[in-house]
């Protein structure tokens, strides 16, 4: 069913079973509101009302009533206890119990790394005209190079902040070396045995080399200064998750190959202990299209639902008539399944497991 016929069906509902129920102007919109009032909740500005005979009453006029946030009330949205789910915990019985993991990795601690250098190209890439410029959907040409930094490294932290509220964040802006392994160290330390979450934005530096090195810079900003990998895997440890949005990044997964040796039974770690998301092959580039963000990897990851619907309008038959600006007003909460953006995340969550249950390991899939 289409979004419109969705809402459309859900006007006429509304207008039916509310035909008992007197005008009242419709709710505020604000989207923290996780339910909407009821006929019978609302005040009385004058007191109590004079009693009146049955027979006096006059029924009032029938409303559309639109609640909202909480739109969505079929079966499968009533029917579904998310609190009690989690309470209930998986079950212990099936095939999904075969493989689905009894105590899930816990991601203790995030670290942002972000190398932009805004303002200034690296000198290994050349770039078309347009091309992308938005990091984190903030347009660091739009303000002064310090306080777009800071602007994106926030917005980078609040994005991943949705998906891991009780994650521990530590953030490192244009770093130097040294900076970055005291954030390493520091993560490991608080995260103990849980996994960490190293994030690395790389478009302001040259390509990782093919020795399996990227780049951050020196104090005075004058140099690339190079970090070696092996550097980087002794600091983290495991369990650990990588993310890599830059250039070639598949140079830096064939160097952790290499260090790992994933086949090994004497290394002590295992596939599931670090994970490696790059952003592209070895011999490719970011795409540049102008008609999206220059962390295109990072939007789809962090804001996956804004991301699609963006592909979705610019290849649609209709992209001429549609307001993209709508799509950040899409209602709701990615965590409430009555809302429209919960819904949203709800079929798009099903979609990308239902690939991933088809292509990665059982063992794997539950990380």
């Amino acid at each position: 069913m289409a979004l419109g016929d969705l809402m459309a069906s859900r006007l006429v509902h509304s207008s039916t079973s509310s035909s008992a129920a007197p005008s009242a102007e419709l709710p505020n919109h604000n989207h923290h509101h996780r339910r909407t009032s009821s006929v019978d909740e609302l005040p009385v500005e004058n007191g109590p009302e004079p009693r009146r005979d049955a027979a006096d009453e006059e029924p009032p006029a029938p409303v559309a009533y639109l609640p909202q946030v909480v739109v969505l009330c079929e079966q499968r949205h009533e029917g579904f206890d998310e609190a009690a789910a989690a309470a209930a915990g998986p079950s212990t019985s099936g095939l999904v119990s075969k493989w689905r993991p009894k105590d899930r990795m816990k991601t203790g601690c995030v670290a942002l790394v972000l190398c932009l250098n805004v303002s200034v190209d690296p000198p290994d890439v050349i770039k078309i005209s347009p091309c992308a410029r938005k990091e984190c959907w903030i347009d660091p040409f739009s303000m002064a190079p310090p306080k777009a930094l800071e602007t994106i490294g926030k917005t980078l932290h609040s994005q991943y902040e949705r998906w891991q509220p009780k994650a521990r964040y530590k953030l490192q802006l244009d770093p130097t070396l040294e900076e970055v392994k005291k954030l390493c160290n520091t993560c490991r330390k608080f995260a103990r045995t849980e996994r960490v979450l190293f994030h690395y934005n790389g478009h302001g530096v040259p390509k990782p080399t093919a020795n399996g090195e990227i780049w951050v810079f020196n104090k005075s900003y004058t140099q690339y200064i190079p970090l070696p990998i092996t550097d980087l895997d002794s600091w983290l440890k495991t369990p650990s998750i990588y993310v890599f949005d830059c250039s070639a990044a598949g140079m830096i997964v064939k160097a952790f190959l290499e260090r790992l040796d994933w086949s090994s039974s004497s290394s002590g770690a295992s596939m599931k202990d670090c994970i490696l998301l790059a952003a592209c092959e070895a011999h490719q580039t970011l795409p540049q299209s102008a008609e999206f963000p220059a962390d295109v990897f990072t939007a789809c990851l962090t804001t996956p639902i804004k991301m699609a619907l963006h592909w979705f309008c610019k290849r649609s038959l209709l992209r001429d008539s549609m307001e993209r600006n709508l799509i950040d007003q899409i209602p709701g909460r990615q965590n409430d399944r009555k809302t429209l953006l919960g819904e949203l995340n709800w079929i798009f969550t099903a979609i990308t497991d239902t690939i991933a249950w088809n292509v990665l390991p059982h063992g794997s899939f539950g990380c």
